[in-house]
């Protein structure tokens, strides 16, 4: 079959299933089995595809079929310029958090010492580490299959990190510059609602945060000021409707300079601001 006809198949399939981005899936799943980027069909529509490529190809789709994220499918995903490693075991890296880096990187100097909670596939603190000179940072999760794919995701990217298995602050010491952290955030009662791709092949642990969402940063604000220097900052990433909310925890907590960002969207995402010790 040729390029452009067996895409055509493809995007198909998923339309048929009711894939919201088919044809962008069905696109990059191509683009991955054949080692091609995206002009490469306006070029060469008309080659064609080997007869391995399109049996992967076919089984590729067979897998979206099921609203198996395509992450899963090819293993990976881009984030800030990098290319992380992705299980079912971590939340998929998204374009919101993003947003949490670059502020971060607004406040982060060379030698800085990083906490980064929560840390999934460690995409947030090898982030930073990869843009940054000589910082130390350390990464916790409660999951120790988190934490086994941010070390794969560090050695791939040639970064030294130190990775803590973790309840929250319970097996931590020490004194940062920064935390960091995407906790779970989701209220229970709406994890039902997800879209499939998310509710049943994110992992549970880090999207449920509890009744209203906002258990995890009730608890990390109650402890935070114990692993902070005086002027350290402690950044989250929040739900569109958690602002206000978050900001009140660490207003009460004695934070300075309370600071909510809004993400390329224009929602409401981030909410840091400085421990006055």
């Amino acid at each position: 079959m040729i390029y452009q006809d067996l895409y055509r198949w493809g995007s198909g399939q998923l339309v048929e299933v009711g894939i919201a981005e088919a044809s962008l899936d069905a696109r990059l799943l191509l683009e991955e089995v054949c080692s091609t980027d995206r002009n490469y069909m306006l070029v060469h529509g008309d080659a064609e595809v080997s007869s391995q490529q399109q049996e992967k190809y076919e089984k590729y789709i067979a897998r979206r079929k099921q609203h198996i994220p395509l992450q899963h499918i090819v293993g990976y995903q881009d984030f800030m310029g990098l290319k992380f490693k992705v299980t079912p075991d971590v939340l998929i890296p998204r374009q919101d958090t993003e947003t949490l880096v670059e502020e971060v990187m607004r406040y982060l100097h060379d030698g800085m010492r990083i906490l980064d909670m929560c840390t999934g596939s460690g995409c947030i603190l090898l982030s930073l580490l990869q843009y940054s000179n000589d910082c130390i940072g350390i990464g916790s999760d409660i999951s120790e299959k988190a934490l086994a794919v941010a070390k794969e995701n560090a050695q791939s990217l040639g970064k030294e990190a130190d990775f803590v298995q973790s309840d929250l602050f319970d097996a931590l010491t020490g004194k940062y510059d920064i935390i960091v952290s995407n906790p779970p955030y989701i209220p229970t009662d709406v994890i039902p609602t997800l879209m499939e791709e998310v509710r049943e092949h994110d992992p549970m642990g880090a999207l449920d945060g509890k009744e209203d969402g906002l258990y995890f940063y009730r608890k990390i604000v109650a402890d935070a000021g114990d692993y902070l220097y005086p002027g350290g900052m402690l950044f989250f990433e929040i739900g569109c409707e958690q602002a206000d909310a978050v900001s009140r925890f660490l207003t009460e907590a004695g934070y300075g300079e309370v600071t909510v960002c809004k993400d390329l969207a224009g929602l409401d995402r981030v909410v840091y601001g400085i421990y006055k010790g």
